[in-house]
């Protein structure tokens, strides 16, 4: 029987790299214009894939928006598949809700041009997931594909891809990339010499059928495809080709299987994340470029998920939701997602527009957050600070309040406020948009005295009069002003009250709820903060006891020292991986000078600093280290307690001047370990002391963790996503002491030419400038011992509460208007009529979710599955959608 050969004609669609994004934009308008030309007159030509993106056919669409109609035809007639995905995003650099936006953004936008290729399609992916066979399931995908990552033990061209819930789905292995049957030749007998020559090389992975992956990045399709395949065939009688489509394959390859004599069950199978550089390498170093966009891309997604979409979602009137501006800042965020995009191996100009879109993300999910907490203050009325909890969790913590007159028992004050303060300005030409926004958030106002002072207008705001000021007759003389001078004027608004003072109080409030915020002692220790002989200092607050240490700056925690070392050394590689120098390293762990200075004493927070000056060399000098110049560096570290926390804030601010090299810090385990476990997107991953490498990569164990990771006792929040590694390894002694944390790589190139951890290049050899990552970068992590929610830690550190101010009349003193305990919440959001709710269960034990509203269980379409009337038991390791009864 002859072999049968499933040719599938593709593009693989980068849409910015190593050029911007209207340059790439360019090229693939010339390759669809000459594409869809090319399928409407030649019917031999009878598939074309679209790389699995919607991204594509708007960018196309942009520039082409006449050819919505065809597009539409030939993706209903079967001659061109769209979607799944908006994008093809990077996994473990994003957060998992990015992930499910993005596939659910593509879905809905694929439908309306009739449907969208229903594969889980992961062709270029730095690795895989362990949550991604129940996410693909949860959207009713049944098969993957999939290249990089795949372990050496996986040796078939299928297999059974196991999520840590016990999820499959069947994953088809693109043994040789997404680009084997990339550029054919043009005669018929030398297609069939490379098929086989293919197939042979790869076996037993190549499979049958042999999967043909016709197409590379930016490649333009080949004309005369349909012809050449026909003449191909009608020459063998031992291949059987054709061209198709990756979804019949993959249906194909599943029937085969299913009806096998052992079925799925004799296929190999893995569970969980897929991070092996066995036959592909995975490029691990992206997690630790450019930490500046691993930043933007953490404020803005938790912005949305753990704030902006909450608050709207459960404090607003359910048309209030804003759309609009969501659909907005989750576009920014999905384009974002993109591989190269988020992990920063492509030209400045990209990376620079990557951060402008986190920013315009970030300031959508603030101003939401802003109006929001107007709305919150506008519901509770009255006076005294509102405290709001946008968590599902019971939250504690450190606020910062303004409350008028002396501080209260068992605040801290921070400044004195005088009593006539500024509070809005601007210019005449805007006078009435300043003065409106005043007016609009403070209805407590009594009396408004506008002053033109000829080259300036100075505006004074009261409360705690008798009777309301009079708002249309202020707006009329605010208007008669801005008439009467120069626009340029400066316009100042302040106001007049009581004496106040901005304090720190440690605050409780249940979760998803708000509170009005009443002065009491404090509940738990003061934190001390003090000096010690010697140049050293001593923080404290009952939980945790912090020594820094004046001879090096660094510190210990409860009795284990080192904490803090900061270990510099070369990096000769480039964004993608990264590679000591030639001969060996020279590595810089003990500063110059130290100076330790406590910042605040308590008793509410207390705070020290360390400054550290260091001699770093300047740079690689032809890729070595030793016996270059070197140039002076200051590193900052402050160190913070709050009341009742136990977890140590660190924050590190460097002022890099040096280029090609890599800054960790080294963090001591309190008890050495042979595992870590890490936090990735709805799972934590537990991960050994080696990665498995090959013969394109060097198996070099640096991971990515998300929000957290823990080994040997010591649990480390950070950021979205930062690097880390075990190190220290002294396996007669129990394994690795210390965690290496990256704060900085520094690095010029996009890819460099072969080098010692990655002998081929991963990309073009182009200069990136602005990922040697000069001038001041601020890292922010916290560390904890025995922690038992690491997750909470990290909300508590980078999610804080909130505080809302109150206007108008006394209306009530709190609201919590959803009550949910017994798994992660990792979304929140107003979807088709109902408040959707998106748990997932963090454990490895099943877990029962208690919440007080009825309502339905969906797939992560929101299609129902079951009717929620109680409690919901949840499977370890699930992923539970609820949509909720308004």
């Amino acid at each position: 029987m002859a072999r049968r050969v499933d040719i599938v004609p593709h593009t693989h669609w980068d849409r910015e790299w190593y050029r911007p994004f209207q340059s790439f934009r360019m090229r693939l308008v010339d390759l669809l214009d000459g594409l869809l030309d090319r399928l409407d007159a030649d019917p031999g030509y009878a598939h074309f894939m679209l790389d699995g993106q919607m991204a594509v056919v708007d960018d196309y669409l942009a520039v082409r928006p006449e050819e919505e109609e065809r597009i539409r035809r030939l993706a209903g007639s079967g001659r061109l598949s769209l979607g799944p995905w908006y994008i093809l995003m990077d996994e473990f650099l994003v957060s998992g809700e990015t992930i499910v936006r993005d596939l659910e953004m593509g879905l809905d936008r694929a439908a309306r041009f009739g449907g969208a290729m229903e594969v889980g399609y992961l062709p270029d992916m730095f690795g895989h997931i362990a949550q991604m066979p129940q996410l693909l399931a949860g959207f009713g995908f049944h098969e993957a594909v999939v290249w990089r990552g795949v372990p050496a033990a996986i040796d078939a061209p299928a297999f059974r891809w196991r999520a840590p819930d016990g999820t499959e789905v069947l994953a088809e292995y693109l043994a040789d990339g997404y680009s084997n049957g990339a550029v054919l030749p043009g005669d018929a007998k030398e297609l069939l010499a490379r098929i086989a020559d293919w197939a042979e090389a790869h076996e037993p992975r190549s499979g049958d059928p042999v999967l043909w992956m016709n197409g590379t990045d930016h490649l333009m399709p080949q004309p005369a495809l349909g012809r050449l395949v026909a003449e191909a065939d009608a020459l063998s009688d031992a291949w059987d080709l054709r061209v198709t489509s990756l979804a019949d394959h993959v249906a194909g390859r599943a029937a085969e299987v299913d009806a096998s004599a052992d079925g799925r069950a004799g296929l190999p199978a893995w569970t969980g994340e897929m991070r092996s550089g066995a036959r592909t390498n995975v490029l691990m170093g992206v997690t630790s470029n450019r930490v500046d966009v691993r930043q933007r891309a953490a404020r803005a997604e938790r912005g949305l998920e753990r704030v902006a979409e909450p608050l709207w979602a459960l404090f607003a009137e359910a048309d209030a939701w804003p759309r609009a501006f969501l659909d907005e800042a989750w576009g920014l965020v999905v384009r974002n997602a993109a591989h190269d995009s988020i992990c920063a191996c492509s030209v400045d100009p990209v990376v620079d527009a990557v951060l402008h879109r986190y920013d315009e993300a970030v300031d959508v999910a603030e101003g939401l957050t802003n109006r929001a907490l107007r709305r919150i203050g506008a519901e509770a009325g009255g006076s005294g600070p509102v405290v709001v909890n946008p968590s599902a969790r019971t939250r504690h913590g450190v606020v910062d309040l303004l409350v008028e007159g002396d501080a209260p028992e068992g605040t801290q004050v921070v400044e004195a406020v005088p009593g006539r303060r500024k509070v809005d300005d601007g210019s005449r030409a805007n006078l009435g948009e300043v003065v409106g926004r005043v007016l609009d958030r403070d209805s407590s106002l009594t009396d408004v005295e506008v002053t033109d002072e000829g080259d300036a207008v100075t505006v004074v705001v009261r409360s705690g009069g008798t009777g309301a000021v009079d708002r249309s007759a202020v707006r009329a003389e605010v208007a008669a002003v801005m008439a009467a001078g120069a626009p340029g004027h400066v316009a100042t608004v302040w106001r007049d009250g009581p004496p106040a003072h901005r304090v720190l109080a440690r605050v409780s409030q249940e979760g998803f709820g708000w509170g009005r915020w009443h002065p009491s002692p404090l509940p738990v220790a003061p934190v001390t903060a003090e000096a010690t002989d010697g140049g050293g200092a001593v923080l404290d607050d009952g939980l945790v006891h912090v020594e820094v240490d004046p001879s090096d700056g660094t510190w210990s925690i409860d009795g284990v020292a080192g904490f803090g070392r900061l270990v510099d050394g070369g990096d000769m590689g480039d964004t993608y991986n990264w590679c000591p120098p030639v001969d060996g390293d020279v590595l810089v762990d003990r500063p110059d000078a130290v100076r330790v200075e406590v910042l605040e004493a308590g008793p509410v927070r207390g705070r020290v600093r360390v400054a550290t000056d260091w001699t770093w060399p300047l740079e690689l000098v032809d890729d070595r280290r030793v016996g270059v110049p070197t140039v002076a560096t200051t590193v900052t570290t402050t160190l913070e307690l709050h009341a009742g926390e136990g977890l140590v804030r660190v924050e590190t601010t460097i002022d890099n001047r040096s280029r090609d090299h890599r800054l960790r810090v080294h963090l001591p385990l309190p008890r050495r370990a042979t595992t870590s476990e890490a936090g990735c997107a709805y799972a934590t991953v537990t991960r050994g002391l080696e990665a498995e490498g090959g013969p394109t990569e060097s198996p070099l164990p640096t991971y990515p963790a998300r929000d957290h990771v823990t080994a040997g006792g010591l649990t480390v929040v950070v950021e979205g996503v930062a690097e880390y590694e075990l190190v220290a390894v002294d396996e007669a002694a129990g394994g690795a002491g210390e965690l290496a944390l990256t704060l900085l790589r520094c690095t010029g190139l996009l890819s460099q030419g072969p080098m010692a951890t990655r002998p081929v290049p991963a990309g073009p050899v182009v200069a990136t400038p602005g990922a040697q990552m000069p001038g001041v970068t601020t890292v922010r992590y916290g560390l904890a011992v025995d922690a038992e929610d690491p997750r909470a830690l990290a909300d508590d550190l980078f999610s804080p509460l909130l505080v809302a101010t109150p206007r108008g009349p006394h209306r009530r003193d709190g609201h919590t208007p959803l009550r949910l305990d017994g798994a992660e919440v990792a979304a929140v959001r107003r979807r088709g009529g109902s408040l959707e709710v998106r748990v997932w269960n963090p454990s490895d034990t099943e877990t029962t979710v208690r919440v007080d509203r009825s309502g339905w269980l969906t797939d992560l379409r929101g299609r129902p599955l079951e009717r929620l009337d109680g409690p919901l038991p949840l499977r370890p390791w699930g992923i539970a959608t609820l949509a909720l009864d308004a």
